[in-house]
């Protein structure tokens, strides 16, 4: 795996995004098609997991979490820009997300949750906001943002 072929994996799924509103019915969608088990869940967390131990992902670090922003929105990616954290039994800072927030939660270690939500997609809509908090374990995070914006409380 390399970054090249991680983002177009990730361009596979984002085509499949493009357009639809990010509300609790593309989260079903997203655990139906795509969740825990999935051909796409089992290769999207098989490249976070060969990009943090190649140094490519996750290459920043900050209180305790290490991060990166892996790729910026483009349209290849249909708008979405791409960020991976890997955390461990902490919360990060709070933030907010304008257009929205789609979550793909990959314990690696323990019965790691993401903000109380185990293994699969969690999609936080546009003007919602959250402490980022794994507990339980380890898990990376990939980060889908639509037009790459967060907003972090200051």
């Amino acid at each position: 795996m390399s970054p090249t072929h991680f983002q177009e994996n990730i361009a596979e799924l984002t085509v499949q995004l493009a357009g639809r509103p990010l509300d609790a019915s593309l989260q079903a969608w997203l655990n139906a098609e795509h969740g825990p088990g999935s051909i796409t869940y089992e290769r999207l967390k098989q490249a976070c997991e060969t990009g943090v131990a190649e140094g490519w992902l996750c290459d920043r670090e900050g209180g305790g979490i290490r991060y990166g922003r892996i790729f910026k929105p483009s349209a290849d990616l249909h708008g979405f820009s791409v960020d991976v954290v890997d955390m461990k039994d902490i919360a990060g800072p709070h933030h907010s997300h304008p257009n929205g927030e789609i979550d793909l939660i990959m314990p690696i270690e323990g019965d790691a949750q993401f903000d109380g939500h185990p293994a699969g997609w969690l999609v936080y809509p546009p003007g919602s906001a959250h402490r980022p908090t794994v507990s339980s374990g380890r898990a990376l995070v990939l980060y889908l943002l639509p037009e790459g914006r967060i907003e972090f409380t200051r």
